[in-house]
């Protein structure tokens, strides 16, 4: 499994059975979008944690040059195949078996909305069980003790956590997360997008580092293999 960080909270995901994009974010991020190409974005399936603009803004023009399966919440999902998408709705605690493998839509706490004012349901985030491996994608979410509930299901191989702090867990946060879940390999993103989630990527590492842990932090463009 190969894991590639297109900025932000955008991850495009390769199994050897599917390619997976999660909150695609592109056009919008000074950080990226000089960097990725849209147009070579053709995943299989597109994964929404929740509905900000931050997360879904290049949702449709990828989804309709890959014709890829949307899977996101009820709500989310509903919205776009008003669209006139191909979707896959999930709810917490729901788990689907794909080509690819298995996901299983687990909480987050954070908020949900479109750009135009549309309810985007209640935010959540993935465990994704593909080539052997196990990885949590939390989306933006808070530290939450549901997460202790992960590992009584799932061994997991990596975390993706946000570390930005201010609109989610900040680094802290997430290395008391990576204890919950079991997990002391994480995968840090949305941070540095804008002012308010800028960090210290020395500071951030160190007290993972301290905590017997591994923080990756990914240039825009660069993989992590699994």
């Amino acid at each position: 499994m190969k894991i590639t960080f297109l900025g932000h909270a955008t991850l495009l995901i390769k199994t050897t059975k599917s390619s997976i994009l999660v909150d695609p974010f592109i056009s919008g991020n000074e950080l990226a979008k000089h960097v990725i190409n849209l147009d070579e974005l053709k995943p299989d399936y597109i994964l929404l944690t929740h509905a900000h603009q931050d997360h879904v803004l290049d949702v449709e023009i990828i989804a309709k040059q890959s014709k890829a399966t949307i899977v996101s919440n009820y709500e989310i999902a509903t919205y776009y195949e008003n669209k006139g998408f191909k979707v896959h709705p999930m709810n917490h605690g729901g788990s689907w078996n794909f080509d690819f493998g298995r996901l299983k839509y687990v909480n987050a706490i954070h908020s949900s909305s479109f750009a135009d004012g549309t309810y985007g349901g209640q935010p959540g985030g993935f465990i994704l069980s593909a080539d052997n491996k196990n990885v949590y994608i939390a989306g933006d979410t808070a530290l939450t003790m549901d997460m202790q509930l992960i590992p009584m299901s799932f061994a997991l191989d990596l975390a993706i956590l946000p570390i930005g702090d201010n609109f989610t867990m900040g680094v802290d946060d997430a290395i008391i997360a990576s204890d919950f879940v079991g997990c002391d390999v994480v995968l840090g993103y949305h941070f540095d997008t804008f002012g308010y989630i800028k960090i210290d990527h020395e500071q951030a590492k160190q007290k993972f580092t301290e905590a017997d842990k591994k923080l990756h932090l990914l240039e825009v463009g660069k993989s992590i293999i699994l």
